[in-house]
């Protein structure tokens, strides 16, 4: 095999090339692009940076853009690629350009990118609204999506979708690496990212990382509710199982939540204050106090929700735990694998439920993965928002062909049957607001000028445009500002609007009080009461995964036949035993409805086992179609 400049820094770390990593250095010597799948901890980053620094590729202007699904994993990336980058590429820097980047950096780099900027897609897309800045992306010669799988099935995946076909016009030759942990679905997957008609290459890391997931059992089944959301009953044992472990990182589906654990644990004599809380409506100074606090081991415990799942690299954590059903098997995985994270290390998840039958969702999530069942992520089939943004984004950066842009957009997966009544439609509706909205000219965002090519209509839609790129639908924010000084983060408006000064609320794990708001902002000072309350979030409701969903089915299914193995299961015995007395166990191809007669009338109940969202649509059509069937 050839000693690449990768394999001499490698050694020099006391490392040797793993089979994938090698495979993909070949791949992009090649010229090729592709997806590379492997366990969370087994090299995928260095694999994609290293095709880079393996070439003879000179300095001196962008050449990788690094597209990652969070902001944390932006930071955590510049670190781990500094060491190889000044060994092999001296000279090279590394930068991250994100909605925690000051505009003074910003400005910098659209001046002077660095050879390797890490960015996320929110962020990336706004970079082809400048003009200035699409001279330099033309130059860039490699794409990484880290963790694809994250963004594939969602509207970020199809975001991203288009800045790469954005890209490619500027350099046919564009290579495009996606990097994947936890996927069912991986040929769909490159297919999607490349875009249709591209071949690629398909990079597996062979043998399965080691992941150990077990249940924590309550002593007796009156610890635990029949429904709830919180977990506190089991807190003794949770502090138990911390303060035995080095450093722990505990998972939570909420921000609520996340506040209420904290809170709870921060009280905890065992932990000695070693404690700290990570979620995306932070500071982000109190963001990078945890994970560094993490790395350096200084704490035994950080509270977190999604805003650590993916890709940051603390390698001292021995032991994470989730609080609650993470809803899917992918989700559960890639917590799992935030301990072990390095080659051949084995991942352990500590499971809590918060309720009785939650104990059930564990063991399916069990069974699912000694079967290798991970779920597949469909992704999205032209969504009609994302494609007006991404228009007025390359309209903005320099005036469009409407027929080269056409051409452009059925590059993409998600667009490659857009047809022209369709694209006569979004040409109309960006044009004059379409027939509901040709009376209002600020949503006339696109017009045509002299020579037929669209441009954006004037400075105002520009500047808004620039404000509001994303698709990640959230209610508005405010920013938390202490009275006396620095920002805590920032939350919900419609949270804040409820309080008037001197109500009390939960916050960064602080007790706060609510002084004035003031445009945009709310002043906060320390409080002293316990009555208070805590913020909700629009984005903190999380859907089961169908595969999942079945799994369950089928435990159930087990238990009617008897089937107790499964040590949750066992666990929950009295309580399903009283459900099959009473009423019924279903089996797994089975919809159990039951009726009840009260004071009130006759009311049915259905249990299609699909999850809350699911529920609440199945619902309002039942509710619907009855009230068809029974008009008055």
């Amino acid at each position: 095999m050839t000693q690449t400049p990768m394999h001499h820094w490698m050694a020099d770390q006391g490392m040797a090339p793993l089979a994938h990593q090698a495979a993909l250095w070949t791949a992009w010597s090649e010229g090729q692009s592709g997806l590379l799948h492997a366990p969370t901890g087994h090299g995928k980053s260095l694999a994609a940076l290293g095709g880079l620094l393996n070439s003879t590729i000179t300095g001196g202007r962008l050449r990788m853009l690094w597209i990652t699904p969070m902001r944390a994993l932006a930071a955590d990336l510049q670190q781990a690629f500094e060491a190889p980058v000044a060994a092999i590429k001296p000279g090279w820097s590394v930068e991250c350009r994100t909605g925690d980047t000051g505009q003074s950096q910003r400005s910098r780099q659209r001046r002077k990118p660095p050879e390797i900027l890490i960015t996320t897609p929110e962020s990336a897309s706004l970079l082809l609204t400048y003009r200035d800045m699409l001279t330099h992306l033309a130059g860039v010669d490699t794409v990484v999506v880290d963790e694809w799988h994250e963004l594939l099935g969602n509207k970020r995946g199809v975001q991203t979708q288009l800045l790469l076909a954005a890209l490619r016009v500027a350099n046919p030759s564009l290579r495009v690496w996606g990097l994947s942990a936890t996927i069912g679905n991986l040929e769909e997957a490159r297919d999607v990212l490349l875009g249709p008609g591209r071949g690629g290459a398909l990079i597996a890391a062979t043998g399965q990382k080691p992941l150990v997931i077990e249940s924590l059992l309550p002593d007796t089944q009156d610890r635990l509710t029949w429904a709830g959301h919180l977990g506190l009953r089991l807190l003794p044992r949770i502090v138990e199982q911390i303060t035995a472990a080095r450093s722990t990182l505990l998972f939570t589906n909420t921000r609520s939540q996340a506040e209420r654990w904290f809170e709870a644990l921060a009280c905890t004599e065992a932990l000695d204050g070693r404690i700290a809380l990570h979620h995306g409506s932070l500071d982000r100074s109190l963001r990078d106090a945890a994970e560094q606090g993490l790395k350096t081991e200084s704490l035994r415990c950080v509270v977190s929700t999604s805003s650590l799942d993916l890709g940051v690299d603390f390698s001292p954590v021995d032991q994470v735990i989730q609080i609650g059903s993470p809803r899917t098997l992918a989700r559960l995985i890639q917590r799992a694998g935030r301990a072990g994270h390095q080659p051949g290390a084995s991942s352990r998840i500590l499971c809590v439920p918060t309720h009785t039958l939650e104990l059930a969702e564990f063991a399916a999530a069990r069974r699912l993965w000694a079967s290798g069942r991970v779920e597949a992520r469909q992704p999205p089939d032209e969504p009609i928002d994302v494609l007006l943004q991404h228009v007025v984004t390359r309209c903005l950066g320099q005036p469009q062909r409407p027929d080269a842009l056409l051409a452009e957009l059925r590059q993409t997966h998600a667009y490659r049957h857009l047809s022209d009544a369709r694209w006569d439609w979004v040409l109309d509706f960006l044009g004059r607001g379409g027939e509901v909205l040709r009376a209002y000219p600020e949503y006339h965002r696109v017009r045509a000028d002299a020579h037929g090519h669209l441009c954006v209509s004037n400075a105002t839609v520009a500047r808004r445009h620039r404000m509001m790129v994303g698709t990640i639908a959230a209610d508005a924010t405010m920013r938390l500002r202490w009275l006396k000084g620095g920002s805590l983060g920032h939350v919900e408006e419609a949270f804040i609007s409820r309080l008037k000064p001197g109500d009390q609320f939960l916050f960064s794990g602080r007790a706060l009080e609510l002084v004035r708001v003031r445009e945009l902002t709310a002043y906060v000072k320390a409080a002293t009461r316990k009555n208070r309350q805590v913020p909700r979030w629009a984005g903190g409701r999380m859907a089961i995964s169908g595969t999942l969903a079945d799994a369950i089915r089928h435990l159930l299914e087990a238990a009617r036949d008897n089937d107790y193995r499964e040590p949750e299961l066992a666990a929950i015995r009295d309580l399903l035993e009283i459900q099959r007395r009473w009423s019924a166990l279903p089996a797994a191809d089975e919809l159990l409805i039951e009726h009840v007669t009260s004071r009130e009338g006759r009311h049915w109940f259905f249990y299609p086992f699909a999850g809350r969202l699911a529920h609440e649509g199945l619902s309002a059509l039942v509710a619907w179609r009855l009230a068809q069937m029974h008009k008055a």
